[in-house]
């Protein structure tokens, strides 16, 4: 299979084997605001140089995973109209790329498809209501029953990282007030840690001398440095956003009563130390009485999540059409 991550930059691919492997990888420029052809070029630039790279890939190939920013219509595969690609509006992306290459091919999102990809070969395996997240410069979401994502009647389910635990907190990008990803994503993490330095300075902190003493340049991955380090207030940020995520995740449970959690994205490497902490307080926002017993673990797929996730949206169709 070939997983395709779309982003408003790149178009990264890779051949993905029925065990999840990731076995080769390929990139190419993505042209964002340009024509809808252009778009589309850059997603087959980057499955050619696949080909390229192995010419018995066409001949094996069983099917096209492509994870694309939304909104868009899973059912369908039309790219709708993404904020960070204007180059498509209402873009039949899943026809085009199958009139290509006469293979299967499935559209989703990202946290939607790594979200599969963790229950067909990763962290999820093996469990049959999985929730996951991945936490990075957003917060997304992806709901896994049965093996099979849950999309909801249009296609838009599985928004968590909008969910508002705070209706009089800061207003998130989607313009509601206190959702979760304007808490506790990377950048909220960050803008949280500069407040602190900004209204406590002290010569000896770790996160400012990891910064260069530019408050402005402390970032989620300095302040996981700097907590690793022993600095104070990179632990207080760090635990804060453990009891928003912990509230957020205790409604979550309420709502779906998964059977497992996982957290992937670029800071969740962050959080990783805190599961325990995470566990314990969930009682305290749960009225599950069985809270507790959810495992928590961090995602298999990291950066190559996209790629993974694009190829586990076709990992169960047989080869043959659309």
């Amino acid at each position: 299979m070939i997983g395709v991550d779309v982003g408003g930059t790149k178009v990264a691919a890779g051949l993905v084997d029925s065990g999840g492997e990731i076995k080769i990888q390929t990139r190419a420029a993505m042209v964002p605001n340009g024509t809808a052809a252009a778009g589309l070029e850059s997603v087959t630039s980057a499955i050619d140089l696949l080909f390229a790279a192995d010419r018995k890939i066409r001949d094996a190939l069983r099917g096209i995973g492509i994870c694309s920013p939304g909104p868009l219509d899973p059912t369908t595969g039309v790219v709708v109209n993404p904020p960070n690609l204007p180059c498509w509006r209402n873009f039949p992306l899943a026809d085009e790329v199958a009139a290509i290459y006469s293979v299967p091919v499935k559209v989703d999102n990202d946290a939607n498809a790594a979200a599969l990809a963790e229950v067909r070969w990763g962290a999820g395996r093996g469990y049959r209501y999985v929730f996951y997240a991945t936490i990075g410069t957003g917060i997304g979401t992806g709901i896994v029953f049965d093996g099979k994502i849950y999309h909801g009647r249009t296609g838009a389910a599985g928004e968590g990282g909008h969910v508002s635990i705070d209706y009089r907190g800061p207003r998130c990008g989607c313009g509601k007030l206190g959702c979760i990803e304007a808490l506790a994503s990377g950048p909220a993490i960050a803008k949280r840690a500069r407040a602190k330095l900004a209204a406590q300075p002290s010569p000896h902190s770790k996160m400012l001398e990891l910064a260069g003493g530019n408050i402005e340049a402390v970032t989620g991955e300095l302040i996981g440095q700097a907590y690793a380090a022993g600095d104070p207030l990179a632990k207080e940020v760090l635990q804060e956003t453990v009891e928003l995520l912990s509230l957020w995740l205790g409604n979550i449970v309420d709502l779906l009563d998964p059977d497992v959690i996982v957290i992937g994205g670029g800071a969740s490497a962050l959080f990783t130390p805190f599961f325990g902490d995470i566990k314990n307080l969930l009682p305290k926002f749960c009225v599950n009485p069985r809270c507790q017993e959810i495992p928590l673990f961090q995602a298999h797929y990291g950066a190559d999540s996209g790629i993974a996730g694009g190829a586990a949206l076709c990992s169960g169709t047989p080869a043959g059409g659309m």
